[in-house]
């Protein structure tokens, strides 16, 4: 009888998730691999921006900027990962750079901005400059012609 026929073309013993993994790398790797998620929100007088960076050396791997009013974060991953089991032996290897912009308010002081590494997340500060007062909304009448 064929070959083919007497052993399935993958393993039955890997669980369901592992047979994912490639699948799910697949859709989430591209993203992944260009672009950093974050989170801004306004603590006070104080714009905070939170990236996840997980298994990134921050003295290394993260390069921060700030140009034309734009906060740059850029890393790159250098992740090897390794399972043994009984049977089987697995090595993985992730390689890439992320990148990220965002744009600061008018008037942010460069000198001003500072970051820390806690846990995964870098969490980068900047103080926000004093509002001005504005001008308060007025409601322009439209006239027929």
């Amino acid at each position: 009888m064929n070959e083919m026929f007497k052993r399935p073309s993958f393993d039955l013993r890997r669980s369901p998730f592992e047979m994912m993994e490639p699948l799910r790398r697949m859709f989430e790797g591209e993203m992944d691999a260009s672009s950093i998620r974050v989170e801004e929100l306004v603590d006070g007088n104080t714009l905070i921006v939170r990236a996840e960076l997980p298994g990134i050396d921050p003295e290394q791997d993260v390069d921060i900027s700030v140009a034309e009013e734009h906060l740059h974060i850029h890393a790159q991953r250098r992740e090897r990962k390794e399972e043994r089991g009984k049977d089987r032996y697995r090595s993985e290897f992730r390689y890439g750079s992320f990148s990220r912009s965002i744009q600061l308010p008018k008037g942010v002081r460069n000198d001003d901005i500072s970051a820390t590494y806690r846990d995964g997340v870098l969490e980068v500060r900047a103080p926000l400059p004093p509002q001005t007062e504005q001008e308060p909304v007025r409601r322009i009448h439209i006239t027929r012609e």
